[in-house]
């Protein structure tokens, strides 16, 4: 847990050379690098192992395996909904945590949702935006994809918690093979939506995942012209697939 308090406090004692507005992305060349290499490794070994996946699954099963994993992630939103004030919500996913817990069989079934209590997407990126943490560049993780220097803070913070994957894992190879199965069906649940991509994928991505965050720390209310595009992304899907 040091080494996450650590580089949160780099970020906070650098927040002056956070991204300027008209410039994002000045580590541009790095990223693109970076970039690079994802769709490489996507290419070769991530998508193949999506498509079989898919394959080989019903999509009951999958939606299962969906729902078991978004029930993990439950105890992470409910610490970050507290963390940015909001007791109302923190109080609806705690009773969305338990219902789906016990009712739903560990969150292989999502009776929650059914009887009212929505999903939500809370992470430490976005609880330190809310306290006014500024985004900083834009960042190309290896293996994680996009993020921004302040993403990468709540990152750190998201592992070292304990409170998502790593708090049921009781020793790093359970934890990498949770990883690896809730990877491979995040990026199955994304093949669907890469039509959706146009023109140039880097640029691309990095505009939809900017303007994804930030309609997520600011609750919706932002002017956004990828709108229409979300209503055919599942949030879950798109942001665990990309931050996890």
């Amino acid at each position: 847990m040091r080494s996450a308090w650590l580089f949160l406090f780099f970020l906070a004692s650098s927040i002056s050379w956070a991204a300027d507005d008209n410039d994002p992305d000045p580590w541009e060349g790095f990223n693109r690098s970076m970039f690079a290499f994802n769709e490489n490794l996507d290419k070769y070994v991530a998508r193949p192992l999506a498509e079989g996946y898919q394959y080989i699954t019903p999509e009951p099963v999958d939606q299962s395996v969906t729902h078991f994993f978004s029930n993990l992630g439950e105890v992470l939103v409910i610490a970050n909904d507290i963390g940015q004030l909001k007791m109302g919500q923190a109080l609806s996913d705690t009773a969305r945590f338990l219902i789906n817990s016990t009712v739903g069989f560990f969150g292989i079934f999502d009776v929650a949702t059914h009887i009212g209590l929505p999903k939500h997407n809370e992470d430490f990126g976005q609880t330190l935006g809310y306290w006014g943490v500024g985004s900083g560049p834009y960042l190309m993780l290896p293996f994680l994809g996009p993020s921004t220097v302040r993403d990468g803070a709540g990152l750190l913070l998201d592992y070292e918690s304990d409170l998502g994957y790593t708090g049921v894992a009781n020793n790093y190879a359970q934890e990498l093979g949770l990883y690896t199965v809730r990877g491979v069906d995040l990026r199955a649940d994304l093949l669907a939506s890469e039509g959706l991509i146009s023109g140039d994928r880097y640029t691309f991505i990095r505009s939809f995942y900017l303007q994804r965050r930030e309609y997520l720390i600011n609750d919706g209310v932002v002017v956004d012209e990828f709108e229409d595009d979300f209503d055919d992304f599942d949030d879950e899907s798109w942001d665990d697939d990309w931050e996890e």
